[in-house]
């Protein structure tokens, strides 16, 4: 509705998150049009580039190397929203992205297109691969986009990190984003992820059954969700003291942790078949979560010298 003096203010377009924004700016600088795996490189070189002045993304070692889930998640709600095509190997502005970063002239961005303007293609894998040699090390294409660099080669075996054999360890995912997440189990050497929560949803991307599951089976990791395990959300609400968060476990012990058996021996036998076992749940302090019940409970099944890890 026009204002007194005859001003039309401009219509508000849609939300968009600073990172999202920038997001869209770098696909501006690099030319509006960009294929799938050119730009999650592009994207992964900016970040390590710039950190925290540009695209605050992490990413972690999958197939083609280093990649970004949260990225691919952002990317689904700017397409939602119209400011990218609807591409299943592109990533394309549409008029109305271009419109979102016009008039915005990041000059760290276009410096950065300007650097790279010249590589793409296997040669722009392969140079991430040579910097970032541990991004590598679940590629399908390493040999072929590194034939003839054995040092290449031989720097991403290096940085494979080394099965430690049967193993349990916990890990909470309170303040991690989900590459934050994954990238600990890896390094880690997890090999089986054991989800103890009783209802596998959360408000943080990533920690939902269903896109953890994927993403572990993405990276390597074999996702359980063992319920039974798990405590009702109801017995949570209101515990603000160390000594009520004991409380609730010295029931949990006493009450539900006797009558689960069955998922207990399921996690034992794992162990004994080889697999590093990582139990997960929210809270980032073992002392605050009941996965440290089930560690406690496991060290008594494996026996005598078995000790679990909180990573």
């Amino acid at each position: 509705m026009p204002t007194a003096g005859g001003f039309k203010p401009p219509r508000a377009g849609p939300f968009v998150f600073a990172r999202q924004r920038k997001l869209l700016g770098l696909l501006a600088a690099l030319g509006g049009r960009v294929g799938n795996l050119d730009f999650q490189k592009l994207l992964f070189l900016l970040c390590q580039e710039q950190p925290g002045a540009a695209v605050a993304y992490e990413f972690v070692p999958y197939k083609f190397g280093a990649f970004s889930f949260t990225s691919y998640a952002d990317r689904r709600k700017l397409v939602e929203r119209g400011l990218l095509a609807d591409e299943e190997n592109m990533w394309e502005l549409t008029d109305a992205g271009r419109d979102i970063v016009s008039g915005e002239r990041d000059s760290q961005l276009v410096a950065f297109a300007h650097r790279h303007r010249d590589i793409r293609g296997d040669a722009l894998v392969a140079e991430t691969y040579r910097r970032f040699p541990y991004t590598a090390i679940r590629s399908e294409i390493a040999k072929r986009v590194l034939r003839g660099d054995a040092n290449s080669l031989r720097q991403i075996e290096m940085a494979r990190p080394t099965p430690g054999g049967p193993a349990l360890s916990t890990l909470g995912y309170e303040g991690k984003t989900l590459e934050s997440y994954l990238n600990e189990l890896l390094r880690a050497a997890v090999t089986v992820l054991a989800d103890v929560r009783r209802n596998p949803v959360s408000r943080k991307y990533g920690f939902s059954k269903k896109t953890l599951a994927k993403a572990c089976l993405g990276v390597g990791i074999r996702y359980e969700h063992l319920p039974e395990l798990g405590i009702a959300s109801d017995k949570r609400r209101f515990l603000e003291t160390q000594a009520d968060y004991d409380a609730l476990f010295a029931e949990y012990e006493r009450d539900s942790l006797p009558q689960q058996d069955e998922p207990l021996t399921r996690i034992r036998a794992w162990i004994e078949a080889g697999e590093h076992v990582a139990l997960m749940c929210y809270e980032l302090s073992p002392a605050q979560c009941h996965r440290h019940c089930v560690a406690e409970a496991l060290e008594q099944k494996l026996g005598a010298g078995f000790t679990a890890r909180h990573l």
